[in-house]
């Protein structure tokens, strides 16, 4: 089985050299409160897309998180490649705004069936379609601590999507996909991330979970809602190590500053 390795480097102001050539980094920011650390995400990433009212909080609150900055000089400077949704949310003067700076508007309100986060990475897909998927990382801020159906139709973009690689981000923690289809390897940024995880199966039960580096470490473990599930777990290791025969998000919390 191929082995997939995941590292949370993106939450490091410097990524260490020997990671940047590996991942590319694309940006959706939705339309929740920003993560103290959403100008770092922009800074790493290549492609910046903001699913309707996202654009709003990038507005608003991008000048909030850099205090010492000028206002209009953070907005200009934080101007999205892409604004891309169904247009419902996001305020008129903030599409005139980012428009004459050159964004790109795209209205998907005809289409219903999907949501803005499924609208925005498909998007980022067909964009990279001549690039190698699996030096693709997109990384979604404000996908958590909202409304819950928004929440559960984020993770469903996840499990849609699943040969890519997306990470949904709040304040508090982050969570992914980890797909059966491989052996998994998550190196731990413990001076930024930790050390409460878990493991939640996802879609249907799981018949086999076996992990190292984790307090209650699991061994040929069946996982299923009604039954039990890897919650509350603590990271003992800086190198966590999953093998499953279904999927299953990994979620683990991000320490405050």
């Amino acid at each position: 089985m191929e082995l997939m390795f995941h590292s949370s480097t993106f939450l490091i102001p410097a990524i260490p050299p020997d990671h940047r050539p590996s991942t590319t980094y694309a940006l959706v920011v939705l339309n929740q409160h920003l993560p103290k650390f959403a100008p770092l995400l922009w800074k790493h990433a290549k492609l910046r897309l903001c699913a309707d009212g996202g654009a709003n909080r990038v507005y608003d609150e991008m000048p909030l998180l850099l205090p010492h900055e000028d206002a209009s000089h953070v907005r200009s400077r934080h101007t999205p490649d892409v604004i891309n949704g169904d247009m419902d949310s996001i305020r008129p003067e903030v599409v005139d705004f980012y428009s004459n700076l050159g964004t790109k508007i795209i209205d998907e309100s005809h289409d219903q069936d999907t949501t803005d986060l499924h609208k925005c990475v498909k998007y980022i897909c067909d964009f990279t379609s001549n690039l190698d998927k699996s030096s693709l990382c997109i990384l979604v801020a404000g996908a958590l601590g909202g409304r819950f159906d928004h929440e559960i139709g984020n993770i469903n973009v996840l499990c849609r999507f699943s040969a890519v690689r997306i990470i949904l981000l709040s304040d508090d923690c982050l969570i992914y996909l980890l797909p059966r289809t491989h052996y998994h390897e998550i190196n731990i940024q413990s001076s930024i991330e930790g050390p409460h995880c878990g493991l939640i199966p996802i879609g249907m039960p799981l018949g086999s979970t076996t992990t190292t580096g984790l307090e209650w470490d699991l061994t040929d473990t069946e996982m299923r809602f009604g039954g039990l599930i890897s919650t509350s777990n603590i990271v003992k290791a800086e190198r966590i190590t999953v093998q499953s025969d279904s999927d299953l998000l990994w979620t683990i919390s991000i320490k405050k500053p």
